[in-house]
């Protein structure tokens, strides 16, 4: 039945925009660096001895704003899509349970999310090249600025899914979104207990691989407080 759901989700989302904003998030972060390096690229190239890494940190500067702001956005159309057409209550009506119905929506959100971060990965990797910045390619450090911030911001997506799915007013949400992106914008000021934070990879450790733990376990904490949540009210 997962699958049924699965293959509804992606079929309500194909002309609705969804895919377009998993594109433009990451080939926009890379543009930014386009018009960067392209107004002062050899400025930028005597700023450090290692242009690849110089390179990414200017990506990943970017990449936290992006993907706080997309979960915002993707998870408030989903979202709205259901309240618009009334979905939620012939989705319920069917034989299956909410538990089912959340956890589609979830994957879903989480699988565009995914592609998005894979597509960085590759429109950074083409455009490193493009400016020939070494012949030996940090394959795995483009992977870790890459997929690092997707999975330390799985906890904003389970809270922003859980918010939207349960407010029918999509306001509430956004707003709630807006605030997160302002606070990934300010995230060197912030606390590292505080999941906005996460995405830009910054500890008191200097360890990223700890956000990303935390990401996942903070996620699915989240994910399965916003499913019993869900399960429980009454769908309008």
């Amino acid at each position: 039945m997962i699958g049924k759901l699965l293959t509804s989700d992606f079929l309500k989302i194909k002309r609705k925009g969804l895919w377009f904003l998993t594109a433009l998030g990451p080939i926009g972060v890379v543009a930014l660096q386009m018009v960067n390096y392209g107004v002062r690229k050899d400025y930028l190239l005597e700023q450090s001895e290692d242009d690849w890494g110089y390179y990414l940190l200017n990506v990943h500067s970017f990449t936290p704003l992006a993907i706080v702001l997309g979960i915002a956005i993707l998870t408030s159309f989903m979202a709205s899509i259901e309240n618009e057409t009334n979905a939620w209550k012939q989705l319920i009506a069917l034989p299956v349970s909410k538990l089912t119905v959340y956890l589609s929506k979830f994957t879903v959100l989480a699988i565009l999310l995914f592609l998005s971060s894979t597509l960085l990965m590759l429109v950074t990797m083409a455009y490193g090249v493009f400016l020939d910045l070494g012949d030996s390619i940090p394959i795995g450090e483009i992977a870790k600025f890459s997929y690092y911030p997707y999975f330390a911001a799985l906890p904003i997506l389970a809270l922003q899914l859980w918010i939207a799915s349960v407010c029918h007013n999509q306001g509430i949400p956004i707003t709630v979104g807006i605030f997160g992106v302002i606070f990934a914008y300010l995230s060197y000021f912030l606390p590292d207990w505080m999941i906005w934070k996460w995405p830009s990879l910054m500890n008191q450790w200097d360890e990223p691989i700890i956000n990303v733990m935390l990401g996942i376990g903070i996620g699915i904490v989240l994910y399965i407080i916003g499913t019993i949540d869900f399960a429980r009210r009454d769908v309008k």
